[in-house]
């Protein structure tokens, strides 16, 4: 982070809020701050703005920061999502360490502050169904009315809930809810459902419960339990916090937990919301929660945005107060200043043209060395076979040149990166086909780049790639997975009228340089004049090479021009 990043974090509304406290003395440990996904999917975009936020409070201050898994639906959540959410977070750039937790674990505790509330009457087995707990809760502009079992007495709730907890009524039968305000304008304090009865398997605790607590009311419990001093969320939660403050208050925690909150981001052309992400894998629209269109740390990681970006990423919108929406160029931006000057450049031809350098002894190969990187001479050279055999990019070659065209044509004249000037002498076609199937060109041998030996220069540099040395490989070129930024909103549409068709190119004849022959899963190259690539974590292997390109070279971000 450079310093006037750093000075524009420090002055930003959150640190304002918690450096008072710290002066005030409002807490006698350390400041904690915790990341709570529920496991019932893979984190996104949006949850690295959210951990990264939680986690840099808490390094900032010389704090701890947890990672706490909200298990308390059986449903929806898995262990393997668990698995993925630590891997993800740790890729990240967060890591934990020894502080996970899951809510599941305090269910005896967070029982028996239900039990408590119940004690002190501020909280009610009800035995109205969802729709009438719906229906009795009033509206924006009108109060609810109370529950005719609001009145129940201390001992029979006592005794109803004690049911519930043994399995005595079935699921959905029977709720507890908090005794607050029918008639409050905040509709979260019309008397909340604290607990609800559910008859399933939960992949921690299996069968040892058929009650589980709202999030509304096991969070605080469990942030108290854990020391949090500061539970960080997104801004829909705001209207939350009442009753986050009550449950803490009538239980009366000393040195509780303070919510905060902050504005959710959004990012143009993608979606983060995870009912949508779910219907375009099961729908298969998607090659799984990986899929590098996606924005899922999964998606991103494989496409080959790499951890410091993402966290560039998150420092350049800073602290956000209300929901933003941000330009997904931002988030290439950031992707490219990390790689520019840390991966090697190589050639890499995607649509190939053969180039017969007639001339050029047929057997020979003659090894050039060229810069890896040329902003960064740490990066080192490598050595370049070159033949008299070649491909250039098919783009690269115009019949019936256009206005401005400075590549090679009819008996024009180009460089070929790092080695000679040459010159295009005979177009050679496919008889059936009519399609330009070769080049036949002569090369200047006083022309050799780097020997001084020849002052002539042309206008055009294209890179190539020798055919006798070329390693075969597969590109994936991607772009925006949605058309515009929503998914489907009316019940029964379909996400075909919403997915970009061009979203995913395969080129499958593509060859690379042989530096690039050994690159494992996740290695990055910049293709000299096609952007950044990185080898699939999924689909790579010694036996097949597969790109996937993660930005083009041009930068669309206004604020990385």
């Amino acid at each position: 982070m450079n310093n006037s990043t750093e000075a524009a974090a420090a002055e930003n509304y959150m640190d304002k809020l918690i450096r008072e406290d710290i002066e005030a003395g409002v807490y006698s440990r350390e400041i904690c701050t915790r990341f709570p996904p529920e496991p019932n999917g893979y984190l996104h975009i949006g949850s690295a703005f959210a951990t990264h936020t939680n986690y840099g409070i808490a390094q900032k201050y010389g704090g701890t920061f947890h990672l706490r898994f909200d298990d308390t639906n059986p449903l929806k959540e898995d262990m393997e999502y668990v698995k993925a959410i630590i891997e993800d977070i740790e890729w990240l750039g967060c890591s934990p360490g020894e502080h996970i937790y899951y809510g599941s674990d305090y269910s005896e505790q967070i029982y028996n502050s239900a039990v408590a509330l119940i004690r002190k009457g501020k909280a009610y087995v009800c035995d109205l169904s969802p729709e009438e707990v719906t229906a009795y809760r009033g509206t924006l502009t009108e109060p609810g009315k109370d529950s005719p079992y609001r009145s129940r007495s201390v001992e029979e709730n006592l005794e109803l809930f004690e049911g519930m907890r043994q399995g005595a009524y079935p699921t959905g039968s029977r709720v507890l809810r908090a005794t607050i305000s029918m008639a409050s304008p905040n509709i979260n304090l019309r008397d909340p459902v604290l607990y609800r009865i559910i008859h399933a398997e939960h992949y921690r605790t299996g069968d040892a419960w058929c009650i589980y607590p709202m999030y509304d009311f096991a969070h605080p419990i469990q942030d108290a339990i854990e020391g949090i001093t500061h539970s960080l969320c997104s801004l829909e939660f705001k209207d939350h916090r009442p009753l986050y403050d009550w449950v803490l208050e009538e239980l009366g925690i000393e040195e509780a937990p303070r919510q905060r909150e902050f504005g959710r981001v959004n990012l143009t052309g993608v979606v983060t919301s995870k009912r949508y992400l779910r219907e375009l894998v099961a729908g298969n629209y998607v090659d799984g929660w990986d899929d590098p269109r996606l924005p899922t740390l999964r998606g991103l990681r494989r496409r080959g945005f790499t951890p410091e970006s993402i966290r560039s990423f998150v420092r350049e919108i800073g602290m956000v107060r209300n929901q933003t929406m941000v330009d997904f160029s931002m988030l290439e931006h950031c992707l490219r200043q990390d790689l520019k000057s840390s991966v090697p450049s190589i050639m890499a031809v995607l649509d190939p043209l053969k180039v017969v350098i007639t001339n050029y002894e047929t057997a020979a190969t003659e090894w050039l060395t060229l810069a890896n990187n040329s902003e960064n001479a740490e990066l080192g050279v490598r050595e370049v076979p070159f033949s008299g055999v070649v491909y250039i990019e098919r783009e690269d070659f115009m019949e019936e040149p256009s206005p401005g065209f400075r590549r090679l044509i009819p008996g024009g004249e180009v460089r070929l990166k790092g080695a000679y000037i040459i010159k295009c002498n005979e177009v050679i076609k496919d008889e059936a086909t009519g399609e330009i199937s070769e080049l036949r060109c002569t090369y200047d041998p006083l022309t050799k780049s780097g020997s001084g030996s020849s002052e002539r220069k042309v206008k055009g540099t294209l890179h190539w790639v020798s055919a006798n040395h070329g390693i075969a490989a597969e590109v994936y070129l991607y772009e925006k997975l949605l058309k515009d930024n929503d998914g489907p909103k009316a019940e029964g549409e379909t996400w075909e009228a919403y997915i970009n068709p061009d979203s995913m190119k395969l080129m499958k004849h593509c060859l690379v340089e042989p530096f690039a022959a050994s690159a494992r899963p996740e290695d990055k190259f910049q293709f000299m004049r096609q952007g950044y690539f990185c080898a699939d974590n999924k689909l790579s292997s010694r036996e097949r090479l597969v790109f996937n390109r993660i930005v083009p070279l041009k930068d669309t971000w206004r604020g990385g021009k």
